[in-house]
């Protein structure tokens, strides 16, 4: 790890954003912020001491990273050196509440100094008596300048780092407002703001508060995932049962889960029966039923039945530390529409501060009198109710939450592009086997002269195929009592058949374009079998067709449910499939998709992929299997059963953790749900400034003789922050 020189973050070279060789040294920065502001002038950076923020022991290691500005990391909590916004722990971290915990106990002390000085402030307009100025500021001195104290802090940051932010505006306005107070006690006839610069530090406190308490409640869906996972497990050897910590279960161990317990990594079930809740990893409220030979996932709860499994996979390769890294990794990456954000915000504060000091200057100029107190009050009111962060947060906290959300209903995005792509989505290609079927066929029909004879042949070349239908005829023909011969010469053509010698003769076995001919009676009894849904194969014994053989994969039973919720949410599912057409129909028909395409060959998925985004449809790929990891890519957006292979799972945008169907529909929902909120924080945070900046300004004031006060101004941009925030966490029960 190496340090950046500017902002003192931890950086990994190995992802930092960019680097900088100076004088024989490399460095490496967080940010290509970092990166200008030390080209720019090395020797100011390099002069210093760059100081870590100090890690309490409890957090050794944890990674704190900020919710606006993701590229920044470092170790322990802190603030952000860009927007001044307190981090947030990454994976695996505990929650550090120390912040939190300073500015509330900085809020009631404030509050407390806060609400006497209004009172003596306002005591001669309410006809008490005269002001009280020296008490005014022993009042509101504390509150200014210790409960402000974090604020001036980040304002400081903001200017050394080069880096303007609303803390670079509430630093200006509340200290212009305590200076010209403070000036104003020696100064006959001039009247102080002390009550203004006290309450709104006051109400920027309680903004900080609320919006701190909103933010923890973003990560809650990662807290929930990494308390699924138990602390110990129970190990098996030699005969002997002992509890040991989770950590120290390895590969191949041999582990008891008693009913009600949690499973502890993932792994096969060697001995009993029982059923587990898997709903926290699936969102799926009944249990699956496992036996011998079946799955296990660490997180999910044993019901009544004991179990004993091998251990798998464990530590940081398990289901569910797979689950957390990846939500966490996806949080961490910017959806394409905060571009317009990141755009505004860029420069929305040097906006402000001239705008501020437009003001100030009109006011002074020709504004009634006071005119210098009219032109202070109306500034400071510019500047604090300007608050960039309500726009840079709109998207980052929503995009958030909706991961989550997702995650807790097993939909994992892999990146924020994925959760606004998905939106669009309008066609969904699906491939049959393994997607819509179960993905285990089973052999059904042998239509031969001699069905034992032939299936025996049959069976002993397949038996050197991987491919599921050849596993599912050997399967068929051992369980039939056939024992197979040794094949010589063994060869395969994907996507359509395989050849072999087998005892001297040669078998051939595949689609009807494999074999040179097919006599009639053995094409009709293979279109009577595709039209029954089954996939039929010919077999060919020293070079003429002797025999048809057919295999069938069950339909999932979720997958009539899928089709139909897809179909509600204004979405298109096209069938690919590797069978004939006849067959792929008769399954088709079955779930109610109307298009279908048959016969095709893994190369043509891509091709079929890209023929349906040129007729100017948004598509969506779900897929299992490796030769699905290139139409995985080309799609829009690739959807992965969570049952697949790992390279179907890289190559797609959305994983699909119990590769259920209906997931598919859920995701779709959530995007759009999702980037409806964005939107609407959007709106709220560009709405917010149009209207309150002019207003603070005092643009009102010639036709209505109204101004807005610096108070008002500090509650309105203490409460924006905490709104956006607010809404994103209505995902948190949005409807999946």
């Amino acid at each position: 790890m190496a340090i950046d020189p500017v902002c003192g973050m931890t950086v990994d070279p190995a992802r930092a954003a960019g680097h900088v060789d100076y004088k024989g040294t490399t460095y490496h920065f967080c940010s290509q912020h970092c990166v200008h502001a030390f080209q720019a002038d090395p020797e100011r950076f390099l002069s210093k001491k760059t100081e870590q923020p100090a890690a309490r022991s409890s957090d050794f290691g944890a990674q704190y990273t900020c919710p606006m500005h993701p590229e920044i990391v470092q170790v322990g909590p802190g603030s952000c050196p860009k927007c001044g916004m307190a981090l947030v722990p990454m994976e695996g971290a505990a929650e550090d509440d120390s912040e939190l915990r300073d500015l509330k106990r900085r809020l009631w002390v404030s509050a407390a100094l806060s609400v006497p000085l209004v009172l003596v402030a306002m005591a001669p307009m309410l006809g008490f008596g005269r002001t009280f100025p020296v008490l005014e500021l022993l009042l509101a001195t504390p509150v200014i300048l210790w409960g402000g104290s974090p604020f001036f802090r980040k304002f400081w940051l903001s200017i050394t780092h080069r880096s303007p932010n609303m803390y670079t505006l509430i630093g200006l306005g509340v200290g212009a407002a305590y200076l010209f107070s403070v000036v104003a006690l020696f100064m006959p006839g001039m009247h102080g703001y002390f009550e203004s610069g006290a309450v709104i530090v006051t109400l920027v406190l309680v903004g900080e508060v609320m919006q701190l308490r909103a933010m923890g409640a973003t990560s809650q869906a990662i807290r929930e995932l990494l308390a699924l996972a138990p602390q110990t497990a129970l190990r098996i050897r030699d005969g002997q049962e002992e509890e040991i910590p989770l950590a120290d279960v390895h590969e191949g161990d041999k582990l008891r889960v008693r009913p009600g317990e949690k499973v502890p990594v993932d792994g096969t079930v060697l001995e009993g029966a029982s059923h587990v809740d898997e709903s926290m990893l699936t969102g799926e409220p009944l249990p699956a039923a496992k036996k011998a030979g079946d799955r296990l996932t660490g997180g999910t709860i044993n019901a009544q039945g004991s179990l004993v499994m091998r251990a798998e996979r464990v530590g940081a390769d398990t289901l569910l530390a797979r689950i957390v890294h990846m939500v966490s990794q996806a949080q961490r990456t910017k959806a394409p529409v905060q571009r317009l954000a990141d755009a505004v915000a860029a420069h929305f504060v040097e906006a402000v501060i001239g705008i501020a000091v437009l003001t100030a200057i009109v006011w002074g100029v020709w504004g009634p009198e006071p005119r210098l107190g009219y032109a202070l009050v109306n500034a400071v009111s510019v500047l604090i109710i300007a608050c960039p962060c309500a726009l840079g947060l709109a998207t980052p906290i929503s995009i958030t939450v909706a991961m989550g959300r997702g995650a807790a209903h097993g939909v994992l995005f892999r990146n924020a592009e994925a959760v606004e792509r998905l939106r669009e989505v309008d066609t969904v290609v699906v491939d049959k086997t393994g997607t819509l079927t179960v993905g285990k066929p089973k052999l059904t029909d042998v239509f031969a002269a001699d069905e034992k004879a032939a299936l025996r042949l049959i069976a002993s070349v397949e038996r050197a195929s991987e491919h599921p239908l050849a596993q599912a005829i050997v399967q068929g023909a051992l369980e039939r009592g056939l024992e197979l011969a040794p094949v010589d010469d063994f060869f395969s053509m994907t996507g359509q058949g395989v050849v072999g010698t087998v005892e001297g003769r040669q078998v051939a076995v595949g689609s009807a374009r494999f074999m040179q001919s097919v006599e009639p009676a053995f094409a009709e009894k293979a279109e009577s079998l595709r039209a029954q849904g089954k996939t039929a194969l010919f077999a060919a014994i020293d070079g003429k067709v002797a025999a048809v053989v057919a295999v069938a994969d069950p339909v999932k039973e979720t997958s009539e449910e899928a089709v139909r919720m897809l179909r509600e949410e204004g979405v298109r599912v096209v069938m690919l499939s590797g069978d004939s057409r006849r067959t792929a129909e008769a399954v088709a028909r079955q779930l109610g998709i109307g298009e279908v395409v048959g016969e095709v060959l893994p190369e043509q998925k891509l091709e079929k992929v890209k023929a349906l985004q040129g007729a100017r449809r948004v598509v969506a790929m779900a897929g299992d299997g490796i030769n699905d990891a290139p139409a995985l890519a080309q799609a829009d957006v690739g959807i992965a059963m969570g049952t697949g292979t790992d390279v179907a799972i890289e190559s797609a945008g959305v994983t699909l953790v119990k590769g259920d169907l209906r997931a598919i529909a859920r995701a779709i929902h959530l995007s759009r749900a999702t980037m409806r909120n964005v939107k609407q924080n959007l709106f709220f945070a560009f709405v917010y400034n149009a209207l309150g900046v002019p207003l603070a300004a005092g643009v009102l004031y010639p036709l209505t003789g109204l101004l807005l006060s610096p108070v008002f101004a500090g509650a309105a941009m203490a409460m924006s922050s905490v709104s956006v925030v607010t809404n994103a966490l209505r995902l948190r029960r949005a409807a999946l």
